[in-house]
């Protein structure tokens, strides 16, 4: 924890510091502790407060949240391969903020509810359809279904967008955290905290359901009512998210199944390494998206996609050898 805290700072300082302008570290450090000293730095200080440093604790709090998302449902679902993304609360997300886009005069206060209430839905109909089926492979298949037909929705959406919006549907679709600014933080930050921190403290009932749902109940959890609480505060995390930052792929797969082979499968640490990787893993990308191609930037979804797409392969074949 205290290696990943500490990664995660430098990590963080380093990409405020490089783009497009870059900045030295030792300048940077000084203008953010007692402020410019010159007109160099004045130029940089505005920078580093309205455009860098904005963004980089954007990545950490996405990170962090799509993280500690993934964890959630792996263990709800006893699946290391487990996402949001596989169960339709990234695709009903996707679904609910492109339809406020399109529909009405977006703005993230209309997208985030619109976004929380698509991921809900969606993750409640591969609920109510999947548990017909004996074991988690039914709630996989309907997620499946599900996010074919978000994608299609979405695809009958962008065909209606005009012009402007099927620009912005584009990028956004792809993921980015260029929209990134104080005013956003200021809701988002202290939303996916509460929620990461009630996630955190369902470290028992997560272990307990290592052991299997039954072996749970016996117990002494009401794993009706925790499977609910979960998947409802899991899609507080994930819409909001989905609504400002896009397609953002496979960070809520790779982290915590990556955190489980350091830390093993122990709540009450994978959840709070999930968080400290996640957001560690999403400033990284999120810094290779900006300097990979400067003065022009590639989406953040293009570069976790092309990562965790081998990533996840490699799971596969793993999994199929032992």
């Amino acid at each position: 924890m205290i290696v990943l805290g500490i990664a995660l700072l430098l990590v963080g300082l380093l990409a405020a510091s490089r783009g497009a302008v870059d900045i030295p570290v030792s300048d940077a450090v000084h203008i953010l502790i007692f402020g410019a000293a010159n007109d160099t730095q004045s130029l940089w200080r505005d920078i580093l407060l309205e455009i860098r440093l904005p963004r980089v604790l954007f990545a950490i709090v996405a990170g962090a949240g799509l993280s500690i998302a993934g964890a959630t449902m792996q263990a709800l679902f006893r699946n290391p391969l487990v996402e949001p993304g596989l169960i339709g609360i990234s695709a009903g997300g996707a679904l609910g903020a492109v339809a406020a886009i399109v529909l009405t005069a977006g703005g993230l206060a209309v997208t985030a509810p619109a976004a929380f209430v698509g991921s809900l839905l969606a993750t409640a109909a591969a609920y109510a359809v999947g548990r017909h089926m004996a074991g988690v492979a039914g709630i996989l298949l309907a997620g499946i279904a599900i996010n074919t037909i978000a994608s299609s929705l979405i695809g009958v959406l962008i065909y209606l967008a005009s012009d402007a919006q099927l620009r912005n549907l584009t990028f956004w679709n792809l993921g980015s955290l260029a929209g990134a600014s104080w005013p956003m933080l200021a809701v988002l930050a202290p939303w996916t905290l509460l929620c990461s921190l009630w996630l955190l403290r369902q470290w028992r009932v997560l272990n307990a359901l290592l052991l299997g749902e039954r072996e749970a109940h016996h117990i002494g959890f009401d794993m009706v009512s925790v499977r609910r609480k979960l998947v409802v505060v899991t899609a507080l995390i994930i819409g909001p998210l989905v609504a400002a930052t896009g397609g953002i792929a496979f960070i809520g797969l790779i982290v915590p199944h990556l955190v489980r082979l350091l830390m093993g499968p122990d709540h009450r640490w994978l959840l709070t390494g999930s968080m400290l990787l996640g957001a560690l893993v999403l400033t990284v990308a999120d810094w290779a998206a900006r300097v990979a191609v400067v003065p022009a930037e590639l989406p953040i979804g293009l570069v976790t996609g092309l990562i965790g797409g081998p990533f996840f392969l490699w799971l596969l074949t793993r999994a199929r050898r032992f």
